[in-house]
């Protein structure tokens, strides 16, 4: 299991252009993807978002791609003569103007914005796509490799709240019946009291005992809930991206809790629900950073 969350870099050389690839990633219900190339790079946005499709199935990713030709051989050094010239005639006339010492020199003259143009040869677009490509599968790799560790950690943070409510789920089990022989008693009880001297009708209130265990009856649920928690312990055993179905399951065991809260008049019962309800919520809160 991976987490959404995750970040990957990676950086190549190839003819003396040096290529940075940067991977980020936080959780989101889709797959969404924004990639950053610079201007003179916009065509390679497509192939990267298409690479990025094969090993990603959702989450908000951010990619930024840099690619740096100043060690190319390709680059060429111009001077632009007519704002040397500027430069120069302006800094002259400072200095017949106030007097100055004339020390002006190539070297300073230089230093100036836009005195020199540093150009490089644009590489072929093929060869580029196929050289960011190799560097981005490398920040996938790290990328992968900590979503992978985040993904484990929260996938045993499930499992063991899985097995903190089938405990609660044994204990609920356990003492369903004895609510219901505690019913049987109070309400013998009560009719004796308000019939006083009078022998209760015992078929009436086995009937009423009936019914009442019928109501608060929570075998069911308690099966399904079981059955439930067996399916996320398959999923989370997988190598699938498993994030949706899984919070489709959680909303199954919030439903059966619900129903066997509902169901429930033992004290001890509704407390367990209560402690079963925060587990769950715990397991849907990690859910949402799973892939």
């Amino acid at each position: 299991m991976n987490s959404m969350t995750g970040y990957g870099r990676a950086q190549g050389s190839f003819e003396g252009r040096d290529i940075t690839v940067e991977v980020r990633a936080v959780n989101h219900r889709y797959f969404d993807c924004t990639v950053r190339t610079g201007r003179l790079y916009g065509y390679l946005e497509d192939p990267i978002k298409k690479l990025l499709q094969t090993r990603v199935t959702r989450g908000k990713l951010d990619v930024s791609v840099t690619v740096d030709n100043s060690h190319s051989d390709d680059v060429t050094v111009t001077c632009n003569e007519h704002i040397f010239e500027t430069y120069l005639n302006e800094m002259r006339a400072m200095c017949v103007k106030y007097n100055l010492t004339d020390d002006i020199s190539v070297t300073k003259v230089a230093r100036y914005p836009e005195v020199f143009t540093v150009t490089a040869k644009q590489a072929d677009a093929d060869e580029l796509t196929r050289d960011v490509l190799a560097v981005t599968q490398s920040a996938l790799d790290e990328f992968d490799a900590m979503r992978k560790r985040e993904g484990q950690r929260l996938c045993d943070d499930i499992y063991m709240r899985c097995d903190l409510i089938d405990e609660m789920i044994d204990r609920i089990a356990e003492l369903s019946p004895g609510s219901v022989e505690a019913y049987r008693e109070k309400l013998d009880a009560r009719i004796r009291e308000l019939l006083t001297g009078v022998q209760p009708d015992e078929q009436r209130i086995l009937t009423e005992v009936a019914l009442f265990a019928d109501r608060v009856a929570v075998d069911e649920e308690l099966v399904r809930l079981k059955s439930h928690l067996s399916q996320a312990r398959g999923m989370l055993a997988g190598d699938t991206a498993i994030g949706r179905k899984l919070d489709f399951l959680v909303q199954e065991f919030n439903r059966e809790a619900n129903t066997i809260g509902s169901k429930s008049s033992e004290l001890e019962i509704t407390r367990l629900v209560v402690d079963m309800k925060a587990e769950i919520e715990k397991i849907r809160e990690q859910v949402q950073n799973l892939e």
